[in-house]
């Protein structure tokens, strides 16, 4: 789970030499990158994939995304699923445009909803707002680029079973949370579980690795879905 790219000192920025030295990491070591489409028929279908197997994903659509990310995802040939703020794109400074959206579509990357607005989906209490966050946004997503969006991603991580029954309806596949844990723990589609890569995984000692390997996820907590 990535967030920004750029040179900012933030946790949620991972700047363009570090993110090349994570993605040649994982073609040198041969990484089994598959798109979270495929982890998805996978787990529908009890398919048990190598240990090596990694999806990446990106949260918000950031234009960073387009400057510094998508050059390297484009050179190592990696898919990638880029979860954005529907009613953002094109509309809000900082943020992808839908002409890059549309070209970024022509190289593995695909699009899901990070809701319209970024709210935090479990103070969405009444029904007309939920829809609107989870069907609507996935609207304008498939209005702008002409094509299906099947996946989505909860702000800040925070989900409840009545959004996933709304994203069900909606027509979603799959949504990813913030939650860590290993892949054989997916067995809701509703609650996919990531890891958050930082800036200061390639400046600690098998960090980035440990984080590939999902032994990280042993010693951290789990963080609540709700």
């Amino acid at each position: 789970m990535y967030h920004r790219f750029g040179y900012e000192k933030s946790t949620l920025f991972v700047t363009p030499e570090n993110f090349r030295r994570q993605m040649v990491y994982l073609k040198k070591k041969g990484y089994n990158v598959i798109s979270l489409d495929e982890l998805v028929e996978g787990i529908r279908a009890n398919k048990n994939f190598k240990h090596n197997t990694v999806v990446i994903t990106v949260d918000d659509g950031y234009g960073d995304n387009y400057t510094y990310a998508y050059p390297v995802l484009k050179e190592n040939n990696f898919p990638v699923t880029i979860f954005i703020i529907a009613g953002r794109i094109g509309a809000a400074k900082g943020f992808l445009t839908w002409e890059e959206v549309r070209e970024m579509l022509k190289n593995r990357i695909t699009f899901g909803a990070h809701t319209k607005s970024d709210v935090y989906v479990p103070s969405l209490t009444d029904d007309a707002s939920l829809r609107e966050e989870t069907a609507g946004a996935k609207k304008i997503i498939e209005d702008n680029i002409r094509g299906k969006v099947d996946f989505f991603c909860y702000p800040t991580g925070g989900f409840t079973e009545k959004a996933k029954e709304a994203l069900k309806k909606a027509g979603y596949k799959a949504a990813c949370t913030t939650n860590r844990g290993f892949s054989d723990f997916n067995k809701d589609l509703y609650e996919l579980k990531r890891v958050k890569v930082t800036n200061s995984d390639m400046n600690k000692p098998f960090s980035f690795a440990a984080k590939l390997s999902g032994y990280y996820n042993l010693f951290r907590s789990k963080k609540s879905g709700h």
